[in-house]
């Protein structure tokens, strides 16, 4: 009992190490003031690849650089077919929240990228100030999507469509951008048409277009002149725009299909500096994935067990504690580790110890143990707690899939352990020693850490007490001497009575008599 309050105090020390989450600078640092517009420089911040929970570290981090860097203009190079809904909301949230530097999306063109910004980047170019596009590439298709029975991507119902077209509404409002062109991009529903508005094209979903129709020409705000060029995007499809397409709707700033261009559209003197993922984003990427994650749970919940078997403090507990302050630590770096999440965690275990070392057997206690363990895990794979809409739903349902992995992989192994344990040398330091110098047959003996001998012809039929508990192996005290044990049974309690049934190589059978 002592050792496992001792490994649960480790635990909490490691992971009272990590720092705390306000720690992090704000994202509206202060930045130095550019004399002139040519004075101003700029920094490029790739977002390339899928949108996933590691690129929203890098941004966040890079951003911070940038704007202590001075940049005046933070450029996000987007290159994507989309992500993580989750991750694209939480990069668009902090880009709005950046007020000291301009942001600029930059949709790219060269050999090396697709030239598209679909689905979670759109979400991503609509957060920044302004829009530029290179030739040939092209932006929208954006509504949110899961993934159904049959692997095949399938809409997301009506609750979730509705949050993001909201969500996007709000940043198209917000930065200047026609509003019914984000909805197109979200929203199958929406009809989006071209029209000519007192001599000026306009972007009009149906609803808005046919209430200037309607309007008294002597009603305020009624416009002079209304006429229909025609439809950019049917219902039922959802909107995609070209590079051309986006400028001459309003939707990007300018063309740029090289960064000259960019900086010489921005006012911008020269390029501050280009980021790029680290070695440790790579590894934060990798250490995220469903089948690290996964694994690491196995290891430390074996570990965990290894621990409880062996004497003292050693390899196994450090390694245990290692494993779930890898799973924590990159949790809390992704801003999804909360008290919540630690807090049922080390309940959890404190239950698996109470069940392992005070209550005989395997119960409710020891069960709620791993719930809550299991619990605490899936929390700290994502940032909410009860799920609202479809892709929540789905993303919970992923990361309970993967602690369950985990945690049926880890009580297999440790039954395995269990049952063949003291044959696998490995294992040898979890258990009694024994040198064994003849058969059992020979009626030789064998040398006990202690250093008594025994007969083995002697021991079949002896009577004796167990010492610890036998789940099924442990040690029991036969005549006075102490020897490693398995009990026929599951569980035989300390202190408890045993015989000894038969003697197999070094193992001794007993029973609870």
């Amino acid at each position: 009992m002592k050792r496992s309050l001792a490994f649960v105090a480790l635990l909490v020390v490691f992971l009272g190490i990590l720092p705390a989450q306000d720690a992090l600078p704000p994202a509206d640092l202060p930045v130095p003031a550019a004399e002139t517009a040519a004075d101003a420089g700029a920094w490029i911040i790739p977002i390339e690849g899928d949108i996933e929970p590691s690129l929203v570290t890098f941004v966040r981090r890079e951003a911070r650089r940038a704007m202590e860097g001075g940049a005046q203009y933070i450029v996000f190079e987007i290159d994507t077919f989309g992500g993580r809904v989750d991750s694209a909301l939480q990069i668009t949230s902090f880009i709005t929240s950046i007020k000291k530097a301009k942001t600029v999306a930059w949709v790219r063109n060269s050999e090396n990228s697709m030239g598209v910004s679909w689905s979670a980047g759109a979400l991503i170019a609509l957060s920044c100030s302004q829009i530029y596009m290179a030739n040939g590439t092209s932006m929208g298709a954006a509504a949110p999507v899961t993934i159904g029975t049959d692997g095949k991507t399938e809409g997301t119902g009506e609750k979730t469509v509705a949050a993001v077209r909201s969500q996007i509404a709000a940043l198209a409002e917000k930065n200047g951008y026609p509003t019914g062109i984000a909805l197109a991009m979200v929203d199958y529903d929406v009809e989006l048409w071209e029209a000519q508005v007192n001599g000026s094209t306009r972007v009009l979903t149906l609803q808005e277009l046919e209430r200037l129709e309607v309007m008294d020409p002597g009603q305020e705000g009624a416009p002079g002149e209304i006429r229909r060029v025609g439809i950019i995007s049917p219902a039922g499809k959802l909107l995609s725009l070209t590079a051309g397409e986006a400028y001459r709707y309003g939707l990007a700033r300018g063309l740029a299909d090289d960064r000259e261009a960019l900086l010489e559209s921005l006012g911008a003197r020269a390029v501050l500096e280009e980021s790029a993922p680290s070695a440790f984003d790579s590894i934060i990427s990798l250490l995220v994935s469903g089948p690290v994650q996964a694994l690491l749970i196995l290891i430390g919940l074996v570990m965990i067990f290894l621990e409880i078997q062996s004497p003292g403090f050693g390899i196994p507990g450090t390694a245990a504690i290692v494993c779930f302050v890898v799973v924590f630590g990159t949790s809390f770096l992704l801003n999804r580790l909360g008290s919540v999440e630690i807090i049922l965690f080390l309940v959890g275990l404190g239950l698996l110890a109470i069940e392992i070392f005070v209550i005989p057997g395997f119960g409710f206690i020891g069960i709620s143990g791993i719930v809550l363990i299991a619990f605490s895990l899936i929390l700290s794979m994502q940032d909410f707690i009860i799920p609202r809409f479809d892709w929540e739903w789905d993303l919970m349902g992923r990361n309970a899939i993967v602690v369950f992995v985990g945690l049926l992989a880890a009580i297999t192994g440790i039954a395995i352990i269990a049952l063949l344990g003291p044959k696998i040398k490995m294992f040898d330091r979890l258990m009694l020693k024994t040198k064994i110098d003849q058969t059992a047959s020979d009626g030789g003996g064998w040398q006990n850490d202690g250093g008594l001998t025994s007969d083995y012809k002697d021991l079949p039929g002896k009577t004796g007490k167990a010492v610890t508990v036998l789940r099924p192996i442990g040690k029991a005290e036969i005549e006075g001497e102490t020897f490693q044990v398995e009990t026929e049974s599951a569980f035989v309690e300390n202190g408890a009575p045993v015989k000894v049934v038969k003697v197999q190589g070094n193992t001794i059978i007993v029973r609870s008599v």
